[in-house]
């Protein structure tokens, strides 16, 4: 025990704060961490034996003078066991406990297992329940832990919702903890607009990991809690008049956005007809394919290490970090496509289609006389200096009866995974005390998913016909210099994650490759993407951003549904409160 609270954990606090004060990089904090946990495990069974010996009043038997004990580490996990002591292991002191979770229905997790190992490195008792925990979960371990602090991280927009109900939650039990949000979905207006005002204790937004420690060291500190407090409610206090203020930029009546809809002629626009229609399944996709197709700028930014690549591994404060862990990174990728660990699947699909409205149809057949599914979606009404049209993602399919009938057009869909295994790995090496290979693993298959996802639309554009000419470079793909887009359900240009449900009829992606959707739409595996095909050669991605009530009430009509359910899983997108 001496040796961990010593020399150990003196190292570690240096670690913390090299890395605090931007000298030191998150790799080298999550391996500097790798070597603690480690250094711990090997020593837990000889801190065991101690405590054992001491109960059993043999202490002089098995150690020294000096407190050593006399025989081996086996020897040591032997006593241990045959003393068979009751009660809790040793545990080291540590500043402060805190609990981390992702929120019900996410299930993405690498941002919070490196706030997680981050706040470990600066001697925190970090409580970690995993993904998808239910708000009532986290308020019962938290209350069994004693946490002085909880913290909550989403993905997904409708995690917002979830965080909101779990600091109202808070609120009417009586806690007094501070409350710390964060994760891709998230951001300091948001908290301080829609979750700061339901739980009076602090509520803090954390953008990242490195900011993390001083946020909770702050938030322990009797000297220093007051003022930290005082400056985040004023600066919640201005990002609340931000917001007030944004509101009141014009947004147009629903009616007039319709009016002033992007148009094409279509009288003019031959449509490009697919090899088939119907859905494809490839059951297996060999990793070995998508290492050419992975866009590697967003490895690095997980890391927290900002910069383009390849220019990054030159760059002149993160590059000799960055070379060190893209080594790392080509190293467990030959492992990954050696064992097998990690699986792919996909399956995409094309089906004719027209717009009906800010509907998109979807035929049975080319007859187009038989519905077979229908995606509502969202049209823009901000209106920007010089904006000419309000745009929804039907205005880039054809529209029925278009001169007296329908242009041919069609649609496609995809889903694809490289996350089947990587829970269960990621998990080994966890348990083994590498939280470093989990944290690459995940992030690797996050690339590979998006890979995936890249090669499929290269192979659809020239299936679908309209892209069969096209030879772009890996780098080429990445900047979007094909034709057609391929929108995903959640993100700007249709934000609204329900019509994902839809989506997984259409597919019919859980029988076909086993791709599930939680209760609030997130795709588990993580490591996915899934969304629709766009081949008009016009269309561009987009910002629904913020709507109004009317545009609101004509959508719950059409996703057939209440205008209060609606408001609630298209809260962000708000242009008034509810």
């Amino acid at each position: 025990l001496d040796i961990i609270q010593g020399p150990l954990m003196d190292g570690m606090n240096v670690v913390g704060e090299l890395f605090g004060s931007g000298k030191m990089f998150l790799p080298q904090v999550v391996k500097s961490a790798r070597v603690m946990k480690k250094s711990v495990a090997w020593l837990e069974p000889f801190m065991e034996a101690a405590k054992a010996a001491d109960a059993a009043g043999t202490t002089a038997q098995y150690f020294n003078e000096a407190g050593l004990f006399t025989g081996t580490r086996e020897a040591a996990v032997a006593l241990a066991e045959s003393l068979q002591t009751e009660g809790e292991a040793t545990e080291q002191s540590n500043r402060g406990t805190f609990l981390i979770a992702t929120v019900k229905g996410d299930v993405h997790d690498i941002g919070k297992n490196i706030v997680a190992v981050v706040l470990r490195c600066n001697n925190f008792k970090v409580i970690d329940l995993g993904v998808m925990v239910p708000c009532e979960t986290i308020l019962e371990e938290a209350r069994k832990h004693n946490a002085d602090i909880i913290g909550l991280s989403g993905l997904i927009t409708p995690s917002l919702e979830e965080m909101m109900i779990v600091a109202k939650t808070m609120e009417e039990q009586g806690f007094k903890v501070p409350l710390l949000v964060g994760g891709a979905t998230t951001s300091a207006k948001h908290t301080a607009v829609k979750i700061a005002p339901k739980y009076s204790q602090p509520v803090v937004h954390v953008g990242d990991a490195s900011l993390s420690v001083g946020v909770v060291e702050a938030l322990l500190d009797p000297d220093r809690k007051a003022d930290f407090v005082a400056k985040n409610v004023e600066a919640q206090a201005r990002a609340k008049a931000s917001f007030d203020q944004r509101q009141q930029v014009k947004l147009v009546p629903y009616e007039e956005a319709l009016s002033k809809r992007f148009t094409v002629n279509w009288d003019k626009y031959d449509p490009p007809v697919p090899e088939f229609t119907g859905v494809e399944v490839i059951d297996d996709m060999p990793l070995t394919e998508l290492v050419n197709y992975i866009d590697w700028s967003p490895f690095f930014s997980s890391w927290q290490l900002t910069g383009k690549y390849p220019k990054i591994l030159d760059d002149p404060i993160v590059g000799e970090e960055a070379r060190k862990l893209w080594q790392d990174a080509q190293n467990e990728l030959s492992l990954l496509l050696k064992n097998g660990r990690l699986k792919a699947k996909g399956v995409y699909g094309f089906w004719p289609a027209n717009s009906d409205g800010d509907d998109i149809v979807l035929w049975a057949d080319e007859d187009r006389t038989t519905e077979l599914m229908r995606f509502p979606m969202l049209r823009q009404q901000w209106e920007r200096v010089g904006q000419k049209d309000f745009r929804s993602l039907a205005d880039y399919i054809a529209p029925a009866g278009q001169s007296g009938e329908p242009v041919p057009d069609y649609i496609g869909a995809f889903a694809v995974t490289a996350g089947f295994g990587c829970d269960e790995l990621a998990k080994e090496l966890e348990a083994a005390g590498d939280d470093y290979r989990s944290i690459m693993v995940k992030a690797l298959a996050d690339r590979f998913a998006e890979a995936f996802a890249e090669k499929l639309h290269a192979h659809v554009r020239k299936e679908w016909g309209y892209g069969a000419s096209e030879s772009l470079s890996n780098e080429q793909l990445i900047e979007e210099k094909y034709l057609g887009i391929r929108p995903a359900f959640g993100y700007p240009s249709c934000p609204d994650h329900l019509p994902k449900g839809d989506l997984w009829k259409l597919l019919n992606v859980e029988e076909n490759i086993g791709m599930k959707l939680t209760e609030s739409y997130a795709m588990w595996p993580a490591a996915s993407v899934s969304g629709l095909y766009f081949s008009l050669p016009e269309s561009r991605y987009f910002s629904v951003d913020r709507i109004t009530k009317d545009q609101v009430e004509n959508y719950a009509t059409r996703m057939k549904m209440s205008v209060k359910d609606i408001e609630r899983w298209l809260a962000p997108n708000l242009g008034y409160e509810p």
